[in-house]
C-alpha cells in the first residue's frame, strides 16, 4: 500500500532489505511476487555505513533512511529466490548440523557421568536415550537429502562430481551448494572465499604496524565447519596435492591449523570450479599452476567485465 501511494510513475526503484535472520524472507517473497526489484544486504555492510554517518540516534525511522541512501549510493546485487530444491537443501544440512552440536554435547555429559565418582543410573539411561534418538534423526535427515537427490537426476548429477574429489563427500558437496544456492551470485573465487569468511585480513601502517594474516571469519560460518573434517581426511591421503600442500604450508610457519585452513581454502575453489565447469575431479589438471593461471585470467576478465563504465 506504501509503495502504491507514493510511486512515481515510469520511475525504477529497488526496495533495499537488511537481512534480519529468517525474518525478513516473508517481505522478500511477498515483494517479489508483486514482481518489485529486491536488493538483500548484510547487516554488517549496513551498521559500517551508519558509523561513516556520525548519527548519534538510532531509531526506525532514521534506520530506513538510511538503508534508503546505501541502497542509492552502492550498486547492489537484485535478489531473486532461491530454488525450492537448493532451499529444503539448505534448511535439511542446517537441521543436521545442530542436531550434531546437540550429539556432541550429550556425548560430554554421558563421559562426564561415566567419569565421575557418583553415577546415577536413570540419568545414564535418559543421556543414552538422547543420544541414541539424535543419531536416528541425524540418519533420517541424511536419507531425506538422499532421497532428494535421486528425484534431481542433474543436480545429483553435479553433486557426484564434485565427490570425485577425496575426502569431499555427499553431505558436504551438498552444504557449500546449498548455501551458496548453486553460487548463483558468486562472480568469481575472490567473491566466494569472501563469502566463506577466508579471506585473509591484514593491517599495516608505516613500519611499526604489522598486523593480520588471520582469515575475517565474517563470511558464511556453515561452509567454514562443513570444509573442517574434509580438510584434514584429504590431508591424510599420503601423496596426494592437499598433503604435499599442508607439509609444504606447515614447514613454513609450523602452525597446523593455518594449514588446514589454507587447505579447507583450496577445497571451496575446487569444488566452485567443478560445479561451473560440470566435470569430475582431475588431479593432474586442477593442481597444475597452468590451470590456477587461467583461473586468475579468467577471474580479472569476469571482475573487468563487471566495473561500471563511469
Amino acid at each position: 500500500r506504501w509503495i502504491r501511494k507514493n510511486i512515481i510513475k515510469d520511475m525504477d526503484f529497488t526496495v533495499v532489505l537488511e537481512a534480519t535472520g529468517v525474518y525478513h524472507e516473508k517481505v522478500a517473497y511477498h515483494l517479489y511476487q508483486k514482481k518489485h526489484k529486491i536488493a538483500i544486504v548484510l547487516p554488517g555492510k549496513i551498521n559500517a555505513y551508519f558509523k561513516s554517518t556520525n548519527k548519534r540516534s538510532i531509531n526506525d525511522k532514521i534506520s530506513a533512511r538510511l538503508i534508503a541512501e546505501f541502497g542509492l549510493m552502492r550498486k547492489l546485487d537484485l535478489w531473486t529466490p532461491p530454488s525450492p530444491v537448493l532451499r529444503k537443501l539448505k534448511l535439511l544440512v542446517r537441521e543436521r548440523m545442530r542436531l550434531l552440536d546437540d550429539r556432541t554435547i550429550a556425548q560430554n555429559r554421558a563421559h562426564a557421568l561415566k567419569s565421575s565418582a557418583c553415577i546415577i543410573d536413570t540419568t545414564k539411561r535418559r543421556v543414552n536415550t538422547l543420544i541414541n534418538m539424535l543419531n536416528e534423526q541425524i540418519k533420517e535427515i541424511e536419507n531425506e537429502i538422499k532421497e532428494i537427490l535421486q528425484q534431481e537426476p542433474i543436480l545429483y548429477e553435479k553433486i557426484k562430481k564434485i565427490c570425485t574429489i577425496k575426502g569431499v563427500g555427499i553431505i558436504t558437496a551438498v552444504t557449500v551448494v546449498a548455501e551458496t544456492n548453486g553460487f548463483s551470485l558468486i562472480r568469481n573465487v575472490r567473491q566466494l572465499v569472501c563469502y566463506a569468511g577466508y579471506d585473509v585480513i591484514k593491517k599495516e601502517s608505516g613500519i611499526s604496524v604489522r598486523k593480520g594474516g588471520n582469515i575475517s571469519h565474517r563470511g558464511n560460518k556453515i561452509i567454514r565447519k562443513a570444509l573442517y573434517f574434509p580438510a584434514i581426511t584429504s590431508v591424510q591421503l599420503n601423496e596426494s596435492f592437499f598433503h604435499n600442500f599442508y607439509n609444504r604450508l606447515l614447514t613454513r610457519h609450523s602452525i597446523k591449523m593455518k594449514a588446514y585452513v589454507a587447505v579447507q581454502r583450496k577445497l571451496l575453489i575446487l569444488i566452485y570450479t567443478l560445479w561451473k565447469n560440470n566435470e569430475e575431479y582431475n588431479p593432474e589438471k586442477h593442481n597444475s599452476n597452468k590451470f590456477l593461471e587461467q583461473s586468475l585470467v579468467k577471474t580479472a576478465l569476469i571482475e573487468l567485465d563487471q566495473c561500471p563504465l563511469i
